[in-house]
């Protein structure tokens, strides 16, 4: 199964809202979808929830307000916690969907590598030459 766009209907469903408005949802959707593809392109199965984390932020928190008081009440968000952007763990997520998140090794050897000596072999099977100090004379 490949990469769904989320709908307007699962933002407002994500962020627990009985109503959204729809072409603001969808606009920042497409905006999520986007920077997403700046770390993965295509976007792998399972993208879906790191695009609506995305927009889900940037739908609740537009103007990245950090304090507010409105009469007795307060509120104070994190630091970073509006707008549209991707966080270290969006991007990692992303990554890990993608299969490119984990270690890897890389063999340099060569296919047309042989295995067998590149040194002077004599019919003992010695080299030659000994440094001194091997025992050999």
């Amino acid at each position: 199964m490949a990469f769904e766009i989320p709908t307007a209907e699962d933002l407002g469903l994500y962020l627990d809202l009985e109503e959204i408005g729809g072409d603001r949802a969808a606009l920042l959707i497409r905006q999520a979808i986007n920077l997403c593809q700046t770390v993965v392109k295509p976007l792998p199965e399972g993208a879906e929830a790191v695009v609506l984390s995305v927009a889900g932020r940037a739908y609740t928190n537009p103007q990245q307000v950090s304090y507010e008081t409105i009469g007795p009440m307060s509120v104070q968000r994190p630091t970073g916690s509006g707008g549209l952007y991707l966080t270290k763990a969006d991007k990692s997520a992303l990554k890990s969907l993608a299969g490119r998140g984990g270690a890897f090794t890389v063999d340099p050897t060569p296919e047309t590598a042989d295995p067998s000596p590149t040194w002077p072999i004599d019919d003992a099977g010695f080299a030659d030459e000994f440094e001194p100090g091997w025992g050999y004379t």
